[in-house]
């Protein structure tokens, strides 16, 4: 299943602006503002400038908030896209609920506290995220994430994605049984996504410090659901060979 496109001129404009290019730009945006945003419960909390309010809509980072300030825009970013804007890529500083700068090490254990399965699941936003894709919440769809080729107004998301552990029952238990692939995969085709299934070997490692994600590997594969009907053969070609 291919990206279904919204509109004839989307594919050319996606295609003049590539992500690699607008995540650059919000990058130098931010390291020249020294921005710097709060931990709120299970967000980060960011105010940004409108230069920097475009740059993230395009960029899709977080959603905005409304306020009473003029001249600043609030955002709401998920705890994956704000460890990736200060671990990853640099360019945020994060302040804690006891207004004290956190390093990375400190807001490791601050969000796998407020969520056991984070290292897996940044491993895998990371991972996409690292190849361009534009990853948001796929909860709305029973999954982790949802995978886009570009920005969300130009094309429909491609992937519906589930992060798996490696040989972990206990922190991830999806698709054990074939009646939780069957309902994934008929739900994946009902929305036109396809199925992709993130597994996170951690190689012996464990989730100490965010240097452990190095030695994470991820492995990537796609689920399908075949039809009967689909035959690899031309149809005409079936009904002269038999006569």
């Amino acid at each position: 299943m291919g990206p279904r496109w919204k509109g004839r001129a989307s594919e050319a404009k996606a295609l003049a602006d590539p992500m690699s290019k607008i995540i650059s730009h919000l990058h130098s945006s931010l390291v020249q503002s020294e921005a710097h945003a709060v931990l709120a419960g299970y967000s980060v909390l960011l105010a940004v400038e409108a230069e920097q309010t475009e740059l993230l809509n395009r960029a899709c980072f977080g959603r905005p908030i409304v306020t009473a300030e003029k001249d600043k825009q609030w955002y709401q970013l998920g705890m994956e896209e704000g460890f990736y804007l200060c671990h990853s890529l640099k360019c945020l500083k994060i302040v804690g609920e006891d207004n004290s700068m956190k390093n990375d090490d400190e807001l490791w254990q601050y969000m796998k506290a407020k969520k056991e399965t984070f290292p897996l699941l940044y491993k895998a936003y990371s991972h996409l995220r690292k190849k361009n894709w534009v990853v948001r919440s796929g909860s709305q769809y029973g999954v982790d994430f949802v995978a886009y080729r570009h920005h969300p107004s130009l094309v429909h998301s491609e992937y519906a994605v589930l992060v798996l552990a490696e040989g972990e029952d206990g922190e991830n238990g999806r698709l054990r049984v074939w009646s939780d692939i069957h309902c994934t995969v008929r739900l994946c085709g009902g929305v036109a996504k396809t199925l992709l299934i993130l597994t996170i070997n951690k190689n012996g490692q464990g989730t100490a410090t965010p240097s452990c994600l190095e030695q994470y590997a991820v492995e990537e594969r796609t689920i399908s659901r075949w039809s009967p009907e689909q035959c690899r053969e031309d149809p005409a070609t079936v009904a002269n060979g038999i006569k």
